[in-house]
């Protein structure tokens, strides 16, 4: 019998030969998934030179298998943290980034400023979680979010139910969303599908295993969707009302100038995520 700290070790030079960008993070990850405890644990375990059980063992040896055919860690564990919430994800659903949880502050940073009880939306939430994000930390807000796939609303869905967070989830076209609402609304938020068409994501986490409706922006600069997203953004925020819109890393310039040739917004400005990468856009509706 091995100790989790040989077991821990030996995953994470398999995870590192297998490619895996983060090797030592989701070796802990996995462990701390087949023992059913936290990361912080499996560290003190680790040190405490603690014997792995068997059966601990083979399940963390499967496990570690399918990451290292690069399998989504989250589809794994079956979970993505994002913000201060720990969310339900796996196929049919895109995987919540680290980098969307700078777009959800803008988000929350616009909303707060207007006062205790904004209306946000967001529009294509995929698994929920820059809605959720918006409700769990501004609690007066009213929050709607729409997604267009079926399997991902469930997730959504799901998510809704397991944080009680009061987000108002409806199944649709992001395009068309929430006539209802039109010219009502104070923040729009939304992480559309971005990538160009024909430029095929590198990383077999995202290329294999996200949903295609997720990922590409329906044109060869990838801007189709998103625009279309925007103008309906547009007809439902209030004059003076914010658009935060998430996009790819070459989009920085090419998608403010085409949001400023609309005449639709004023202020549009650009901002990098923590890695110093264009990531979003912040627009006032004129």
């Amino acid at each position: 019998m091995s100790t989790l700290r040989a077991e821990v070790l030996a995953a994470t030079r398999a995870l590192a030969d297998a490619g895996v960008p983060s090797p030592e993070a989701d070796a802990l990850a996995l462990a701390a998934h087949a023992l059913g405890c936290e990361v912080s644990d499996v560290r003190r375990r680790m040190v405490l030179l603690e014997e792995c059980d068997a059966g601990v063992a083979d399940r963390y040896a499967g496990l570690v298998a399918e990451r290292a055919a690069r399998l989504p860690l989250q589809h794994l564990t079956g979970q993505a943290h994002f913000r201060h919430l720990t969310l339900s994800v796996g196929p049919g659903v895109f995987t919540p980034r680290p980098e969307t949880e700078v777009v959800a502050g803008f988000a929350i940073e616009a909303a707060r400023a207007c006062g205790p009880t904004p209306v946000v939306v967001d529009l294509c939430t995929g698994a929920g979680a820059i809605a959720l994000a918006v409700a769990d930390e501004l609690p007066g807000a009213t929050v709607h979010a729409v997604e267009l796939s079926v399997d991902a609303h469930a997730w959504a869905a799901r998510n809704v139910e397991a944080t009680g967070l009061p987000v108002q989830l409806r199944l649709g076209d992001a395009t068309t969303a929430y006539p209802e609402l039109d010219g009502t609304v104070d923040v729009v938020v939304s992480n559309p599908p971005y990538i160009p068409v024909g430029m095929v994501p590198l990383d077999p986490e995202v290329r294999d295993h996200d949903p295609e409706v997720a990922l590409y922006g329906g044109s060869e600069d990838g801007l189709a969707i998103p625009l279309a997203v925007a103008r309906r953004a547009a007809g439902l925020l209030r004059p003076g009302g914010t658009l935060v819109m998430e996009h790819a890393d070459s989009q920085g310039q090419t998608l403010p100038a085409a949001l400023r040739r609309t005449g639709e917004w004023a202020d549009v400005v650009d901002h990098p995520d923590l890695t110093g990468r264009p990531r979003a856009t912040v627009a006032t509706r004129a």
